[in-house]
């Protein structure tokens, strides 16, 4: 992240030392770009315990991957990864977010899919995305779909919730094979 700040730094110093009113577009900076270098900031200073961001490019911090793993209920002991791709029309469009581990999850499809509400662009009940929203409402969000946000009644995955209605036991006992098997 230092190499996109330090790029940042720069474009700004840059610019009054520019002769010419002339831009040189090679040098700009997307508004995406900025937001992301102050929300990642912000981000690792307050990320959970049980989560771990991870760039892979430090010159794109449009795209990365957050683990987490769980130290309550269910999903305890677990490693889950998500991939998250931030739009270049970020902050009016929410990023898109991918699990990239298989769980058996009311929540979360097997092929990666996520049911939580912040990451509906257009939601009728006023919880899906809204451009005040930052990556770390994203990042609490996942994490809290192990907890708080774990969700039956309303679930992506209806195989998973009726399993859990049916036999909690059994649920928690696949959830668990699922994790010894695709989540460590």
């Amino acid at each position: 992240m230092l190499t996109l700040a330090s790029k940042l730094k720069k474009e700004d110093g840059g610019k009054a030392s520019r002769a010419s009113g002339a831009s040189d577009s090679t040098h700009r900076v997307s508004i995406r770009d900025r937001l992301l270098t102050k929300e990642v900031a912000e981000l690792e200073a307050n990320l959970p315990s049980t989560c771990k961001a991870s760039f892979p490019d430090e010159n794109k911090l449009h795209h990365f991957q957050l683990a987490v793993s769980p130290d309550e209920g269910y999903y305890q002991s677990g490693k889950f990864q998500f991939e998250i791709d931030v739009p270049e029309a970020y902050n009016m469009v929410p990023p898109k977010v991918r699990c990239l581990t298989r769980i058996w999850h009311p929540n979360i499809t097997e092929n990666g899919e996520i049911c939580l509400s912040l990451l509906r662009e257009h939601s009728i009940d006023g919880t899906g995305w809204a451009p005040t929203r930052t990556l770390k409402d994203v990042v609490w969000g996942l994490n809290s779909l192990f907890t708080d946000l774990l969700n039956f009644d309303d679930p992506l995955n209806i195989d998973a919730a009726e399993h859990h209605l049916r036999d909690k036991e059994d649920f928690r006992n696949k959830v668990q094979d699922y994790i010894k098997n695709y989540a460590r």
